[in-house]
């Protein structure tokens, strides 16, 4: 199974981004990854957030095919522990699923054609972070969650 991460917006960080491509970098030896930047919407201050969301949007579903599971990364989504998530990996993998897309969308959310393609949402926390510290988050967490599935010793119970 591959696993894609679609971000839209680029990292101005560039402590987040180092720390982003060491993750990348450590996924690669449990899973064929792939991060994938979107480009910000141009003049986005002289659009509404709906007109954004769908921009946004078009440009998220040319990136999916419909053999792909999309899982969005939404406040609403369902929270797991590091444990369950790695499960639910170790599903996906047993299902013979050949890429699994995750979504961090932009500022606003997602537009309402991307909620009806998607299969899931997945939370990381009940908190707001910003777009750019969810992807170190979730990419560690994709980590881990590998490490759990070997029983190697970054995880502790």
């Amino acid at each position: 199974m591959q696993i894609k991460l679609l971000a839209v917006g680029k990292t101005d960080q560039a402590s987040i981004q180092q720390l982003v491509e060491e993750y990348v970098k450590r996924l690669g030896f449990y899973v064929k990854f792939d991060l994938e930047i979107l480009p910000d919407i141009k003049n986005s201050k002289s659009l509404s957030e709906s007109v954004q969301k769908e921009k946004e949007g078009e440009m998220i579903l040319k990136k999916v095919q419909i053999s792909d599971e999309l899982i969005l990364l939404d406040e609403i989504g369902k929270q797991f522990s590091s444990v369950e998530f790695s499960q639910l990996l170790q599903k996906k993998m047993n299902s013979g699923l050949r890429q699994l897309i995750f979504v961090i969308g932009g500022p606003y959310g997602f537009s309402n054609a991307v909620y009806q393609r998607a299969n899931g949402m997945l939370s990381l926390s009940k908190m707001t972070f910003s777009h750019q510290m969810v992807r170190i988050f979730f990419i560690e967490q994709l980590y881990r969650a590998y490490t759990i599935l070997r029983n190697e010793p970054y995880h502790h119970q």
